[in-house]
């Protein structure tokens, strides 16, 4: 018996990067990220997606994959490609990584860039809770993902991640989505910066 499967595309903010759904389950956990052939090595899909020249970046969610065209491609021309790769993929039930290569990213467990005070572990607590239940739905929506970076001096360092990555909205959402809602809820924060 033949198997069917039909994969929906949505448009994402960022105009160069669709957000593909193929109506399974594509993360387990986490989520992860390839911006570059040289890391898309350690997953079959996503070298496969770098092998059409055209891709800059890819990103792994629970239930979708993100994909970036590189500057100046016609998405017209790239999506069947994208399509099709993603079709070979998951109706031959490959596996998502090889061997070794299944490190992503499970919220909480990443190790900051900037050196959280353990005199802030209440205020920093309050962020990722936010930003897991708030934040982090909101921009797989979107077809990105957001990870926390630390916490210093009043200051929240994250990382947009996906078709996030590079999004023309990115700023604002960092200043005018984010940073408002980690400001109310959480008076400590004074800014949100991109890491």
């Amino acid at each position: 018996m033949q198997t069917i499967m039909f994969i929906e595309t949505e448009t994402t903010p960022n105009p160069a990067a669709l957000k593909f759904l193929p109506g399974e389950q594509v993360m387990a956990v986490g989520t992860r990220e390839f911006s570059s052939p040289e890391a898309a090595e350690a997953s079959p899909l996503a070298q496969a997606l770098f092998d059409t020249g055209e891709v800059v970046n890819v990103m792994f969610g629970r239930d979708f994959v993100s994909v970036t065209a590189a500057p100046g491609v016609d998405w017209s021309a790239l999506k069947p490609m994208v399509v099709s790769v993603l079709l070979d993929h998951f109706v031959s039930g490959a596996p998502l990584f090889v061997s070794g290569g299944a490190d992503f990213v499970v919220p909480g467990e990443e190790e900051p860039e900037v050196a959280d005070d353990p005199a802030d572990a209440d205020v920093v607590e309050q962020i990722k809770d936010l930003l897991e239940t708030r934040v982090r739905p909101a921009v797989a929506n979107d077809g990105g993902d957001i990870i926390y970076r630390g916490f210093r001096e009043g200051v929240v360092y994250l990382k947009m991640q996906g078709a996030c990555s590079g999004c023309p909205s990115s700023t604002a959402t960092l200043k005018q989505g984010i940073e408002s809602l980690l400001k109310h809820y959480v008076p400590e924060v004074n800014e949100v910066r991109a890491a």
